[in-house]
């Protein structure tokens, strides 16, 4: 069913309540038959999210973002398809209510677009892409592209980056138990208030006493860089690689893969049904309005006060709108000793993976950030375990010696993530147990690395120092 243009001139951004039907967008006062040419814009689909468009002429159109749902402050993420397109038709989309100001659109970042006929996504090369104040828009900014259909019979879908939906999940999470692993647990924590599942997964050889690393994602449903980090992860503990079986042998891991499991397929950005940000209600969530949370602080708290765990690591992975790399936020404490073993992990990570930044990564007690995740259980867990928020930037990230930024894909997110678990071996100086042919020099300076991270902290060296092999 077509759902034809609708003036809307009394509604704002905060009057955007449900996507748009396949809404077709013609000239003002045409009755006529559709024609070649004459857009049809939907967003009625998983992770969906495109509010209002507004016909400007022939070649240009306002589209405004949907507010997250009951929460008006949200308009960020946009995931939309458009048919019925003319072969070379030219157009310019304005996007017209973005909720935050800074953005790296101010630094190269473009949308993704995939087709019926390339379904592999793809940025937007960044010439095309303007982001400026807008007079026409009460000097909002706004995010302009310029696009060319070339295909008359292909449906295009344009995001504000790669998404992933529950759906994905769920069959991803299906495949691996399908594999029958004996060391890979999938159980159900609990279910979303749209009673979605929250899924938990267990990697591990055996769950006698070892360390337990807890990671959890998508706690912000529009950070879907989040997942494809988390994939990465699990992929690479579930693998034959003999890094991955020593690590198993060693620490159990609990993944908690999607934290907002609602968010997520409404196409929310930061909220989630009822217009609550999660990671602001750890301290005390309410199982009937933030269940998904609730019942994941509950089993932490449970692991917490068992004296058989030792709950080492909690890891919630983000993405982040206006910086490069990957890099961690950690907890600030008193005890001096406790803050230079906190560095050791992201010191590491910065070893393993070429887009981590430890120049970005920051230590704080910020009073905004108090119900997060990272804040509240790094004042609930003891003075042996870590607590760190991992961001990822949404758009790009420098390496060293590297003159202008690489953008992000979907496998490199994904590549970041296998980094990030295999840190844990160089963490628990596990190398002497590996039987390849890495070479032993690499296992020596890894280990006079996590000496010299301790030596760095102690003498007060520039927090920028960083060895170079």
């Amino acid at each position: 069913m077509m759902q034809k243009q609708q003036t809307n001139d009394t509604g704002g951004e905060d009057a955007l309540v449900g996507n748009v039907n396949k809404l077709m967008v013609s000239p003002p006062g045409y009755s006529g038959a559709p024609r070649k040419g004459h857009l049809v814009f939907d967003a009625c689909f998983e992770s969906g999210n495109l509010g209002r468009v507004d016909y400007i002429s022939e070649f240009e159109f306002d589209l405004f973002i949907r507010p997250d749902t009951c929460n008006p402050r949200f308009r960020v993420w946009f995931n939309f398809t458009v048919e019925n397109v003319r072969e070379t038709q030219r157009v310019i989309f304005n996007v017209v209510n973005f909720s935050k100001t800074k953005s790296l659109y101010r630094d190269g970042m473009s949308p993704v677009v995939k087709s019926t006929s390339r379904p592999k996504w793809q940025r937007l090369p960044a010439k095309n892409v303007y982001y400026y104040r807008c007079p026409d828009h009460r000097r909002n900014y706004v995010m302009s592209f310029a696009f060319c259909f070339d295909q008359e019979d292909d449906v295009y879908q344009f995001a504000y980056c790669y998404p992933y939906t529950y759906s994905r999940l769920q069959h991803y999470l299906a495949s691996l138990e399908r594999r029958n692993l004996p060391y890979l647990q999938r159980e159900q924590l609990g279910l979303s208030v749209q009673q979605r599942r929250l899924d938990l997964l267990t990697i591990t050889n055996s769950e006698r006493e070892k360390k337990l690393v807890f990671l959890s994602a998508r706690v912000h449903p529009g950070e879907s860089p989040a997942s494809f980090i988390c994939q990465g992860v699990i992929d690479f503990l579930v693998s034959q690689h003999p890094v991955a079986q020593i690590l198993r042998d060693h620490v159990i891991f609990k993944i908690v893969p999607m934290l907002n499991p609602d968010g997520v397929y409404l196409g929310n950005y930061r909220c989630s049904l009822m217009g609550f940000d999660l990671n602001r209600h750890w301290q005390d969530p309410s199982p009937w309005a933030h269940p998904t949370l609730h019942a994941v602080k509950q089993l932490i708290v449970q692991m917490n006060q068992d004296p058989r765990v030792s709950l080492e690591f909690y890891i919630d992975v983000h993405a982040h709108s206006t910086m490069l790399n990957g890099f961690m936020y950690g907890n600030v404490f008193e005890d001096e000793e406790r803050v230079q073993r906190q560095a050791v992990f992201p010191r590491l990570l910065c070893q393993n993976a070429p887009d981590f930044s430890f120049s970005n990564t920051s230590f704080n007690r910020d009073v905004v950030k108090a119900g997060t995740g990272r804040r509240f259980l790094g004042g609930l867990l003891d003075d042996t375990s870590y607590c760190y928020t991992l961001e990822v930037s949404f758009y790009s990230y420098m390496t060293a010696g590297s003159t202008a930024p690489v953008p992000y894909t979907e496998e490199t997110y994904t590549k970041l993530g296998r980094n990030v678990a295999r840190t844990f071996l160089d963490y628990y100086k596990l190398n002497n147990l590996i039987k390849d042919n890495r070479p032993i020099h690499i296992q020596s300076k890894l280990l006079y690395f996590v000496f010299a991270v301790f030596y760095n902290y102690t003498y007060h060296l520039p927090p920028c120092f960083c060895l170079q092999f």
